[in-house]
């Protein structure tokens, strides 16, 4: 029985693509098995001297500066003016210092609070963006190692503007509800930066690219949304309406690997996320990911992974 509410008759496939979204496009498909995650877990106002380091979080940091300036310190001296509603992202999480002054903050003023102490005050909000599921290596190798959006040049990108003035608006005004909102317009907006990055040709290769791409974007949505299907070469290229030389060198080219190699990837990833999170048998997770012995599929997985699929289990189970 269908899990959907109600059913669509007497019409064809193609006609019921156009009402039901049920077959998520690439990125969307993938954001959500990768676990996309935002949390807002900062908004202080700063006065005096004063620095913030969320750097090594291992996560993916971003500040927006809510109202007033500071200045974001960046490895090799690199330092940049920072003013109200602009927004820096560190994909790659790498060292930064954000502070009042032009000149490096103090090691002893760094992340010790807001200064209540009069004057001019910063305010700044700070957070996080997170893959649950680590298999989001090849989305996060696409980005650059710092995202900055000034609001100020935001004029031809109507979403991204409209979506910071709504994250200060709801910090301004604290009402009931305003973190939850916060956390999801911060996740909305991890996903515009995605396509602005893409439309001004910031990111000329990797699963990004291929993801936007009017022909791979198909066949990566049949990937990410049925693993489980015996895909072939032939059957990736005839969905991507190209010929099977032709797709196999633009998936190539563009995500750095072959298809069939980034199918089994894929599916193994998928198969990690079922191992560590349920207690499925090990035929069953198999079938899942696209195999029907569950002998092929040890070895693929410790092939592709490293370990074989009892250790991933046995050590999640200690936790």
């Amino acid at each position: 029985m269908s899990n959907r509410p109600f059913e669509v008759t007497g019409m064809t496939n193609k006609e019921k693509q156009h009402i039901l979204l049920d077959n998520p496009d690439a990125l969307s498909s993938v954001l959500s098995k990768l676990e996309l995650t935002a949390e807002v877990y900062a908004n202080g106002d700063y006065c005096g001297a004063w620095g913030i380091d969320t750097s090594g979080s291992r996560k993916i940091p971003f500040h927006l500066i809510g109202r007033g300036r500071a200045w974001l310190h960046l490895p090799n001296d690199q330092v940049t003016p920072l003013s109200t509603g602009d927004l820096v992202i560190f994909p790659r999480d790498i060292e930064h210092v954000i502070s009042d002054s032009e000149a490096p903050p103090a090691p002893t003023i760094i992340n010790q609070g807001a200064n209540t102490s009069e004057g001019d005050s910063t305010n700044v909000v700070c957070g996080f963006f997170e893959f649950t599921n680590k298999a989001a290596w090849p989305l996060l190798d696409s980005l650059p190692e710092l995202v900055h959006l000034d609001l100020a040049q935001q004029a031809n990108n109507s979403a991204i503007r409209l979506l910071i003035d709504l994250m200060i608006r709801e910090l301004q005004n604290k009402q009931q509800g305003y973190y939850a909102v916060i956390n999801q317009l911060s996740y909305l907006l991890f996903i515009e930066i995605i396509r602005q990055q893409i439309k001004q040709g910031h990111i000329e290769s990797g699963l990004l690219v291929a993801m936007f791409d009017n022909k791979l974007s198909n066949a990566l949505s049949l990937i990410h949304n049925h693993p489980k299907q015996q895909w072939t070469l032939e059957s990736l290229a005839k969905a991507s309406a190209m010929g099977r030389s032709s797709f196999a060198s633009r998936f190539h080219t563009l995500i750095g690997m072959p298809a069939m190699q980034y199918l089994s990837h894929w599916r193994m990833q998928q198969a990690m996320q079922l191992l560590s999170n349920g207690d499925q048998s090990m035929y069953d997770i198999a079938e899942q990911v696209g195999y029907h012995s569950e002998v092929a599929f040890r070895k693929a997985f410790k092939k592709i992974t490293g370990m074989t699929p009892g250790a991933v289990r046995r050590k999640n189970k200690l936790f």
